[in-house]
């Protein structure tokens, strides 16, 4: 195909020029619309009863009042920036609650709309706002969510597949769910695709003959830039960056996504409180606020986050609407200056926005924090050098002499498969989870005493969660695949981390004797006398509340991914055990059903097992009481109990011509204790690509949308959590906890110099409650 004319950076200055002059235009009303009078507003403005911490109002536009459009109140005046954003009823009629005296700045933003001038306002007063109706259906698509822009990529049709090898160089692909796979979790792992900085080329990044050069230039950028060139790799370089280039060429020509519809019902009773957190250079990756078994504990407390790039914890205190951080100390063996870090240290190429500044120096990689019910943090980090302490070797460690006595090493060399696990593939079992580089563990933080404790552990951990069991267990899913765990209560009273932990193997028990015993690699053939290990990765996980000894992981490769059961038993390791479940994909009883990739994983109550499957855009549940086959021996596999699952589609929008959503989502979560108020057990996913929160109430299959509109880019969430903060006060003390935490927050709207931001999702009983 003939290669479209390449966007210069002249004409991408030109298009932005002429959009800016558009909106612009829009802002100071150049359209002669006619709009209700100012009396008729400021009537139904004064039909808004409000307290002296209230900004009510009503928002208007030349076609009337604006229903289900967003109401920003930002103000500078505390230690942090401080938002408040609701969402207008039926009426165009709004009610800002619980707002600190301060002096305020208040917009419009919505669907259709340009945002509108700001007005100064204060706690007690009514505004009648003037809504700005979008000239054209460019100007309105600069406010969509990044997924509304990526689902406008060209995908290659289901036909077009299996797909062979390019010549110059990468991989087949055998499905189109596979390619979708490569260009969601290759890239939105770090950031959203589809926001500005992604759909339009960085002016400053320079001039080039056609868009695929430019593409080509483009992700070689920065610390990461060998990185992105490798996820273009998954699609087979050319083949990927022709898409990229055609993508960015058709937006920059005029094309735009169809609208989204605005929040509407229950949608409109949200609250979110934001406050601005970290530096412009931080990488968050641990939002927590309270326990995972008792949403009371740190009642009113601080919220907090990891900061990855940092090395710090980051929190904000609802209470002073302040923003703070705290250095994470290493243990003095573990010096910083040594220890390996997480982003390469030199550039690829240099970055639009950094140059040739290294931006990330990230040797301690804070994570995945879970508080007890103490109120302590247990934080994952790199703590230790890399080479593992005795107390961690087989000569001295029952766990890993176990692992290491019962595989059968293969010497043959991994082939086939998906090219992003080939390397695990190849060290599974060859590198165990103790050598496993760099040298993981745990910082105890307690609010009380405000003191840090190092703990070293055997094995790289992926995430964690708590157990609520006598020993008050935190299980972690292992990098490598498999179960590790730090049992709180033996740390407390001896301060043994060797008596204080364990781990297994992910072995499935292949040759269905019914017990844990010597096993094959899995870039070995099959041995129906020997147990087969299952996975070769670790990721979300939690813990089955109807029973603590069952912990559930997910494994989101290979294709189609999986979600692993495994149980320390009551005597480990001898009684460990797995099993492992994928979501239907080309199984012989559901012919054509292509379901894949789960990333997170919870249970709820009832010991249901949930799961978001970011590839395909689904929503799942497990059952595993539903199996009919047995659940051990060689056909227990993966593909054995399709009668388990039960598949949801997430709302949103689909890649064009497929039957798969544009977004992708971090993780799932399960509210318990109806800490957000919508009911126990209703389901969260999280939006990650699109600034959403995904609601989703079981009894009833109903989907309900929570988006942060502002900043756009703001709310890209890795973890989520919910907290009672006073029962009895109704929807006033009761919210989800999300952060902002993407790799790169200079992608955000506001772009370079940005920070990330904590939000506190509330729902009030309807859209004028105070």
């Amino acid at each position: 195909m003939k290669e479209k004319k390449a966007v210069s950076s002249l004409s991408a200055v030109l298009a932005g020029l002429l959009l800016g002059f558009v909106l612009l235009a829009a802002m100071f009303r150049l359209d002669a619309a006619p709009r209700p009078s100012g009396a008729a507003a400021q009537a139904q403005t004064s039909r808004v009863a409000v307290n002296a911490d209230d900004i009510g109002g009503v928002v208007t536009s030349s076609k009337g009042p604006e229903a289900g459009v967003w109401v920003i109140a930002e103000t500078t005046d505390f230690q942090t920036k401080l938002r408040k954003i609701v969402v207008t009823d039926d009426q165009g009629r709004f009610l800002l609650p619980e707002l600190p005296k301060a002096n305020y700045k208040v917009w419009v933003r919505g669907y259709g709309l340009v945002d509108s001038p700001l007005v100064n306002s204060a706690p007690g007063k009514t505004l009648a706002l003037s809504a700005i109706v979008a000239p054209n259906p460019v100007a309105a698509a600069q406010y969509y969510p990044p997924n509304y822009w990526l689902s406008l990529l060209k995908i290659p049709p289901k036909d077009a597949f299996p797909m062979k090898a390019p010549a110059g160089g990468g991989p087949a692909i055998p499905t189109q769910g596979h390619w979708i796979d490569s260009v969601k979790t290759g890239c939105e792992a770090c950031h959203q695709l589809g926001d500005r900085m992604t759909r339009e080329m960085p002016k400053n990044l320079g001039t080039f003959p056609s868009a695929a050069d430019a593409w080509k230039r483009r992700i070689q950028s920065s610390q990461v830039g060998a990185s992105m060139v490798n996820s273009m790799s998954r699609l087979g370089y050319d083949r990927g960056i022709a898409m990229f280039a055609d993508w960015t060429q058709r937006i920059t020509e005029g094309e735009v996504p169809s609208a989204p519809p605005r929040p509407a019902g229950l949608e409109r009773n949200v609250v979110l409180t934001v406050w601005d957190i970290a530096g412009p250079k931080s990488f968050l990756h641990s939002q927590v606020s309270t326990s995972r078994w008792d949403p009371h504990v740190n009642a009113n407390g601080p919220s907090y986050n990891g900061d990855w790039s940092g090395g710090t914890l980051v929190l904000v205190d609802p209470q002073e609407n302040s923003a703070s951080t705290i250095k994470i100390p290493l243990p003095k063996e573990a010096d910083v200056k040594s220890m390996p870090t997480w982003s390469p240290q030199q550039l690829t190429a240099p970055s639009p926005y950094w140059g040739n500044e290294i931006v990330w120096d990230d040797p301690v990689n804070p994570k995945n924090a879970q508080m007890d019910r103490k109120g302590r943090l247990w934080v994952s980090v790199e703590n230790r050098p890399p080479q593992a302490p005795d107390f961690c070797k087989p000569s001295s460690n029952i766990w890993a002499k176990t692992w290491q006595s019962d595989q059968q090493i293969s010497k043959s060399e991994a082939s086939g498969g998906d090219s992003r696990f080939q390397d695990m593939q190849q060290n599974a079992g060859e590198r165990m989870p103790w050598e496993s580089p760099p040298g993981w563990g745990l910082q105890v933080y307690d609010p009380k005493t405000l003191k840090f404790e190092s703990i070293y552990l055997c094995f790289g951990q992926s995430h964690a969660a708590f157990a609520d069991d006598k020993d008050q267990t935190l299980f972690f899913s292992l990098r490598l695949g498999g179960l590790g765990w730090f049992k709180t209560r033996v740390w407390d009273e001896t301060h043994d981390a060797a008596k204080a932990q364990g781990f297994c193997a992910p072995v499935i028990d292949y040759n269905g004797d019914g017990k844990a015993g010597p096993f094959t690699l899995l870039n070995a053939p099959p041995d129906p006398k020997l147990d087969r290990l299952a996975v070769r990765t670790g990721y979300g996980m939690g813990v089955d509340p109807t029973d603590n000894n069952v912990i559930w992981y997910t494994a989101p490769g290979p294709m189609p991914g999986a979600i692993v059961r495994a149980t320390p038993g009551s005597n480990p390791p001898a009684t460990c055990s797995t099993e492992v479940y994928e979501p239907p994909f080309n199984n012989p009883k559901l012919p054509g059903e292509l379901h894949y990739t789960p990333r997170g994983v919870d249970v709820d109550t009832n010991g249901l097992v949930w799961t978001e499957l970011s590839g395909s855009g689904e929503l799942a549940s497990f059952d595993r009481r539903k199996c009919k086959g047995p659940l051990n021996g060689p056909t227990a596999t993966g593909q054995h109990c399709p009668e388990g699952w039960t598949i949801y589609r997430v709302p949103g929008p689909l890649f064009k011509g497929t039957d798969a959503a544009s977004d992708w989502y971090y993780l799932n979560w399960v509210d318990r204790y109806n800490t957000l108020g919508l009911g126990p057990n209703v389901q969260v996913v999280l939006g990650t690509a699109s600034d959403t929160l995904y609601l989703f109430k079981p009894e009833t299959t109903e989907w309900f949308t929570v988006r942060m509109p502002y900043p756009m880019g703001g709310l890209y969430t890795r973890d989520i959590d919910g907290r009672i903060d006073d029962a009895k006060s109704g929807w006033k003390g009761r919210g989800l906890w999300a952060s902002t935490e993407t790799r790169v927050i200079w992608h955000e709207e506001k772009g370079k110099g940005s920070t990330p931001q904590m939000v506190h999702v509330q729902l009030r009983p309807d859209p004028l409650a105070k």
